[in-house]
């Protein structure tokens, strides 16, 4: 018997048609993996099972939770079901939580919502969830707020919330996007071991196939709100049929076209980095405390090579970025770009400053929006001694949206009116404008679509090619770093543990952290695997 059945259903927004004929089921105990990418209808399906829709929306169709059909129930039955019946788990925990209440209260107020409980009992009810998403009282007392928390100790608070009063359906939207391979790992592990022990079904959405084929037992995939595909995993990998889903596939599994060889001269070298941040002090009369993000970091960078630097949150990466760009001075050793000093005193060299750009995870966040595209691009003019103007500032602007696979029309709109992947495209353009050497890209598409994935990674392979550029690659997803550097390295608590030849350190790691990491990481079962080497 279905924990939920959903059949036939169809919504409309206004005279916008968002889902056509979507059809699925999930039982009870049974982990159902929705995949497809952005706008293909994941998310508007979660929500028609939840009633979560904007006004005006027209949902059609059979949706039947638990024997009640939720699109015929009136807002007060829903609103019992929700949380009671069915929870919910979103993609970005802080935006989920309120900064200014405890995590004990935000737990708790589920149990206060749904029953008639005392505040104390409430409160108990929040420390056991908190304990069964490993959260133990010792380390994690009830008074803790969400901004003292990690990215996935967040997730884990959020998941306590949905699991609170042991729901039927608990259903999981991207719920390990933004989180390191380990700490993704860990949520995968967590939400199998709730279904298994609850006995409740998960509807998994995401559009990563890996996350989804290591845990569903059954995956549907979506695309322009309709199925387009539907089977049993890992057996559906060897029967795909629909164009789109085998592109899917192949995307998951893409290597870009590197032909371009690196010289073996050092491009970049970093000697002995110390970054050290001060802390406040723990009592009135104790003197304020020191942490150590780099420490005595070494490597070289050479011209026309791919550089991978990958670690979990909170082991540097970003702050040796920062020093690399001349953004934060150092405290120890020195940097040195192409024989020249990174910093010039207490300041970046702008000599070198110019021959260095970034691009950055969240494209739309990096931009103004009250900006056009033309400004945008040209930031980094900045940086020159002379800031072209005129023609030859317009004719700049046309070459570096032309080079990213844009229309130099492009440049008279806004970054509101573009998708994602032409967003990144958007922020390499600008990266590209004053003709750098060096591109540190950080986690430049871990928030992107595998497809739109695939086609920035060939396209940073193209430029590279095309310009001559060196690349500071900075990921958690391995799978990428794989396919797109020569040479990785591997930083942990402010230290590089191990570094090499990319494939190598892949297929022979030496560290226990490098082992950790890539047993962490999610894998396409064999057959999907095989499935993609054939296509």
């Amino acid at each position: 018997m279905s924990l939920l059945e959903v059949g036939g259903l169809s919504l409309k927004i206004g005279r916008k048609t968002i889902l056509r004929d979507v059809s699925l089921s999930v039982a009870p105990g049974q982990i159902v993996g929705v995949i497809g990418e952005s706008g293909s209808g994941k998310s508007m399906t979660a929500f028609s099972v939840m009633q979560l829709l904007p006004e005006g929306s027209v949902c059609s169709g059979q949706v039947t939770l638990s024997g009640h059909d939720m699109l015929s129930l009136p807002e007060a039955a829903l609103c019992e079901l929700r949380g009671n019946e069915v929870g919910m788990v979103f993609q970005e925990p802080m935006t989920a939580l309120n900064p200014i209440r405890t995590i004990g209260d935000q737990v708790a107020e589920t149990v206060l919502i749904h029953e008639k409980v005392s505040r104390s009992e409430a409160l108990a009810r929040a420390r056991e969830a908190l304990d069964r998403v490993e959260l133990p009282a010792d380390r994690f007392p009830l008074s803790r707020y969400p901004h003292e928390l990690s990215g996935g100790q967040r997730q884990r608070v959020v998941i306590a919330m949905a699991i609170a009063l042991r729901p039927a359906l608990l259903i999981a939207d991207e719920p390990t996007t933004a989180l390191d391979v380990t700490t993704q790992a860990q949520i995968l592990a967590l939400l199998k071991r709730l279904v298994r022990e609850d006995g409740m079904g998960l509807l998994m959405i995401s559009h990563d196939l890996a996350v989804v084929a290591d845990m569903a037992d059954e995956i549907v995939i979506m695309k322009d709100g309709e199925v387009v595909e539907r089977g049993a995993c890992p057996a559906i990998f060897s029967a795909l049929k629909h164009p789109y889903s085998i592109s899917l596939l192949e995307a998951s599994t893409h290597a870009p076209d590197r032909s371009v060889q690196p010289v073996d001269d050092a491009l970049l070298r970093v000697r002995d980095v110390v970054r050290t941040y001060t802390v406040p002090r723990k009592s009135l009369l104790s003197a304020p405390g020191k942490v150590a993000a780099v420490k005595g970091v070494s490597f070289d960078l050479k011209r026309g090579e791919s550089l991978g630097l990958v670690g979990e949150s909170g082991c540097g990466k970003s702050t040796l970025t920062r020093a690399i760009l001349g953004l934060e001075e150092v405290q120890g050793g020195e940097i040195l770009f192409d024989g020249q000093p990174v910093f010039d005193g207490h300041r970046a060299n702008r000599a070198v400053r110019r021959r260095m750009q970034v691009v950055f995870q969240d494209p739309y966040g990096s931009f103004n929006p009250r900006h056009r595209v033309d400004r945008l691009v040209c930031e980094p003019f900045h940086l020159l001694d002379r800031l072209p103007t005129g023609t030859e500032r317009e004719a700049a602007i046309a070459e570096a949206l032309t080079s990213v696979g844009l229309s130099p029309d492009d440049k008279y709109r806004y970054i509101h009116e573009f998708s994602g992947g032409q967003r990144q495209r958007i922020a390499i353009a600008r990266a590209l404008i004053i003709k750098p050497d060096l591109i540190l890209l950080d986690e430049a598409v871990s928030a992107l679509d595998v497809q739109v994935r695939a086609q920035i990674l060939d396209l940073l392979a193209d430029l590279g090619a095309r310009f001559g550029l060196s690349y500071l690659f900075i990921s958690h997803d391995l799978s990428v770093v794989r396919v797109i550097t020569d040479r990785v390295m591997v930083m942990k608590a402010g230290e590089i543990v191990e570094q090499g030849e990319t494939e190598e350190v892949f297929t022979n790691p030496r560290h226990p952290y490098t082992q950790q990491l890539i047993a962490a990481a999610p894998e396409l079962p064999a057959m999907a695997r095989k499935a993609a080497s054939d296509t």
